[in-house]
């Protein structure tokens, strides 16, 4: 399929808003999650906007400005063309939207047209479409022009001397499409039931007209509607870019050495997803406030991200945080320790290894690259590793207007051809450039010799990676082993052999026209769902009015071709599959027990799991649900022997709701009566944002740090619940609770480098629990400890590369006093 022109186009849709259009019809919608059908009312001129919005978003998407539409309609209430300005006549044709660039303003004008009360003739609106795509493009000739008719083909026209109109659509080049609402198509199939004279007349001149055209076509509106959400690739021309071919030192040894003019352009190019960009509501200024209600219209603006810079002192070496805000023009900062910096006040740095190389300059000094392909060498294609491609092909032509320059590229594609070689080129864009190396491979057409440039790894970005053999093993005395669990038998290597001979999808696709079997894969034919699905959402969120009325549709067929294996294969493969399993003696693995690890936290079981530990399930009766509860432990120190229990860390958390099942063989009298109810209906105590509850601080506290990565907002949320807890009224019942939490965080915090964190904490719950409504008698429970738990001082943390502003005096001064 030849190239297109990308942009450079002007279309002409000409919408029906008759009487006619106004009637309305039932749509089927997307199923609902349950799998109930759904339906809804809409007019006809509703269901066939939709083909207009999709065709006018499509031209947004690809953001050309040369991406240009009009709209102009028959059979509207008012007169508005610059046939009738000139002439008279052409009654009910209005030029609704003049040709310029589309936007969202051009759908939301879409959105609000309505069915009028007059009919209008679509050969006047044809006519009056193409002077006006005329006088557009007076000198734009070399524009594409395209005409969209949409219609029910219910509204009368007059015919004659329509063969004047062919003849100049013809002569302008202008592609006609008519979109018919409830057209008869064979090729869909679709035939309307009790349709109307007029219309099958109609109908029939559309297809004679756009038969007479050079470039016609007619459809069914539904089938439209189906074809415009398929996926599509749109092959487009690469603009050429002047460079040179170099073969030689054309500096040192210019006689040696030989320069050729080349034209670069793109082989291939990556696709990627538009981005999700984010609107809100623009501020009007004091000249915006003074419109009038009717003319006043919400205006939605792109947020911009606005980056701000902070030096946080708290910090050992006062690394800079960058803070993201989106949308927000004030924020106030209110932590003391974060100074805010401007970005020129910034050096810009390279991370090497663990430390950052700065960059005054912001960039390092490049090297001094000249401009062009310069030929390094060559090596035997068979010696080329596909897999070291990367990046984007290019086409390296011959300059089109130099005719040496064409002998010379041909000699050289020609050679390398004829020797079975490839070149590595060092590939430099503009001067001053960083160099690109890759390799040209050369290619001979029937009319033309031209190269591929493909980027190439450097040494440094090659990593490999050794694995054992896997056909054979080697004894710890250095002999060979011929049989092993891991070694294949001859059964196995030819049952595997079968399976893969079932899978085989080469020749089992669609016949082709002489009658050969097709593969069943074909990458021309496999989307990308991540870029279509993305499309078709953006697309179809633009076009309804109402996403949860008429939600987004499912994926079209041709996107999901691949996702599924195809049943044959399946089907094919089911025996083979069969003795493979009996062959490699495959079994479902079953799951294995939770076990209980020395902090007392057990994961969550799935369903059924039990089952691997017990016999049968414990009775759901309330007897035996009592009997589990007064069987669950005060903590899990006390459900432990003497000597597990000397050697374990303090605890206050109670065991998980399983644990009685792993306990349920224990004598009965072993166990203490709990202190707390252990029902899982038990409030955890946690406040809105926070991961650590007043119930059990310290297995929450354990549980967040196991998860990793929130280490910080545990130890936070720890030193405020310690601080609420101390301070409550009859605190005293858990003060040795609310020290063993101390004791845990003081250890996390010398270890995960939140030492300014603990010491924060422990200044601030010492001048709360002397002051007038404090606690001073836990403070002197605290006191009794010691050192041990005061202040983290600059040795301390030293040992383990942190940073503390308190010197060992005086974290043992804090503590005496």
């Amino acid at each position: 399929m030849p190239a297109e022109r990308a942009g450079y186009t002007v279309t002409m849709f000409l919408i029906d808003v008759s009487p006619s259009m106004g009637a309305t019809r039932s749509v089927e919608l997307p199923p609902t999650p349950n799998g109930e059908q759904r339906i809804t009312e809409m007019t006809n001129l509703e269901w066939a906007l939709q083909f207009v919005k999709l065709k006018i978003q499509e031209m947004i998407f690809n953001g050309r400005k040369t991406d240009q539409c009009g709209v102009i309609l028959f059979g509207s209430e008012e007169t508005d063309n610059i046939i009738h300005e000139k002439n008279g006549g052409y009654q009910h044709v209005s030029e609704y939207i003049p040709i310029t660039h589309p936007s969202s303003t051009t759908l939301a004008k879409l959105d609000a047209l309505q069915p009028s009360e007059h009919s209008g003739d679509p050969i006047d609106a044809l006519i009056v479409g193409i002077e006006t795509q005329d006088i557009y493009l007076n000198k734009r000739r070399t524009w594409t022009r395209k005409i969209v008719i949409v219609t029910d083909g219910q509204s009368p026209m007059e015919i004659e001397d329509w063969e004047a109109t062919v003849k100049k659509m013809n002569a302008n080049a202008i592609s006609l499409t008519v979109i018919g609402v409830d057209f008869d198509d064979d090729e869909f199939p679709f035939h309307e039931e009790d349709k109307s004279t007029i219309k099958v007349e109609n109908e029939a001149f559309y297809h004679k007209l756009t038969s007479a055209l050079d470039n016609g076509l007619v459809g069914t509106c539904v089938f439209a509607l189906q074809e415009i959400a398929r996926p599509d690739m749109k092959q487009t021309k690469s603009a050429l870019m002047g460079t040179v071919l170099r073969l030689g030192d054309v500096d040192v040894r210019p006689e040696e050495a030989i320069e050729i003019l080349v034209k670069a352009s793109k082989c291939t190019t990556l696709a990627r997803p538009k981005s999700w960009k984010k609107f809100g509501r623009r501020e009007k200024t004091d000249d915006q406030m003074q419109v009038d209600e009717e003319e006043d219209m919400t205006v939605f603006a792109q947020l911009k991200m606005r980056s701000e810079y902070y030096i946080d002192h708290s910090t050992k070496e006062g690394e800079e945080q960058d803070k993201m805000n989106t949308g927000s023009d004030d924020e106030e900062d209110n932590d003391k320790n974060l100074e805010m910096v401007q970005k020129e006040q910034l050096i810009r740095g390279f991370k090497y290894g663990s430390t950052y190389a700065p960059c005054p300059d912001g960039q390092f000094r490049r090297l001094n690259t000249r401009k062009g392909i310069d030929i390094c060498g060559f090596f035997h294609a068979k010696n080329f590793r596909r897999e070291l491609a990367m990046g984007e092909v290019q086409y390296i032509w011959a300059d089109p207007g130099a005719p040496q320059q064409q002998v010379a590229l041909s000699s050289i594609v020609q050679a390398m051809y004829e020797k079975g070689v490839l070149a590595i080129a060092r590939l430099v864009s503009k001067d001053g450039m960083d160099p690109k190396m890759g390799v040209l491979e050369p290619r001979v057409d029937t009319n033309i010799d031209f190269l591929l440039w493909v980027q190439m790894p450097f040494a440094d970005d090659v990593r490999k990676y050794t694995f054992a053999c896997l056909e054979k093993l080697v004894s710890k005395n250095g002999e060979s082993v011929t049989k092993h669990p891991y070694l294949p038998t001859e059964d196995q290597l030819e049952a595997m052999g079968k399976f893969i001979d079932t899978m085989d999808i080469m020749d089992s696709g669609e016949k082709d026209d002489e009658g050969e079997p097709i593969p069943w894969y074909d990458t021309r034919q496999s989307y990308n769902p991540a870029i279509h699905r993305t499309k078709q959402a953006l697309f179809h969120s633009a076009v309804v009015n109402d996403i949860t009325s008429n939600p987004l549709p499912p994926p079209h067929p041709e996107l999901l071709k691949y996702i599924n294996p195809p049943k044959w294969a399946l089907k094919a493969s089911k025996d083979a599959i069969a003795e493979c399993k009996a062959v490699f003696k495959v079994k479902e693995v079953p799951k294995k027990a939770a076990k209980v690890r020395k902090d007392g936290h057990v994961r969550a079981m799935d369903e059924d799991e039990d089952m691997l530990l017990l016999d049968k399930k414990p009775a759901a009766s309330r007897k035996g649900k009592e009997l589990a509860a007064s069987q669950v432990p005060v903590s899990p120190k006390l459900a432990r022997p003497a000597k597990e229990s000397a050697a374990s860390d303090s605890e206050t958390e109670e065991e998980s709701d399983q644990e009685p099942l792993l306990l349920e063989k224990r004598p009965f009298n072993a166990l203490p009566t709990p202190e707390r109810s252990m029902s899982p209906d038990v409030d955890p105590g946690r406040a809105p944002g926070r991961i650590i509850g007043s119930t059990y601080p310290l297995r929450d506290f354990k549980s967040n740090l196991a998860q990793g990565d929130v280490v910080t907002k545990a130890v936070e949320d720890m030193g405020v619940i310690i601080k609420e807890v101390v301070l409550r009224p009859f605190a005293s019942r858990r003060h040795k609770e609310m020290i063993e939490c101390m004791i845990a965080m003081r250890d996390t915090s010398l270890k995960e480098d939140e030492i300014d964190a603990w010491n924060a904490f422990l200044r601030d719950l010492k001048e709360s629990c002397l002051k007038g409504a404090g606690n001073p008698e836990f403070w002197q429970e605290v006191q009794k400890l010691g050192r041990s738990i005061s202040l983290i001082s600059e040795p301390e943390a030293k040992k383990l590369g942190g940073h503390s502003e308190f010197s060992e005096s005086a974290s043992e001064e804090f503590i005496t006093q």
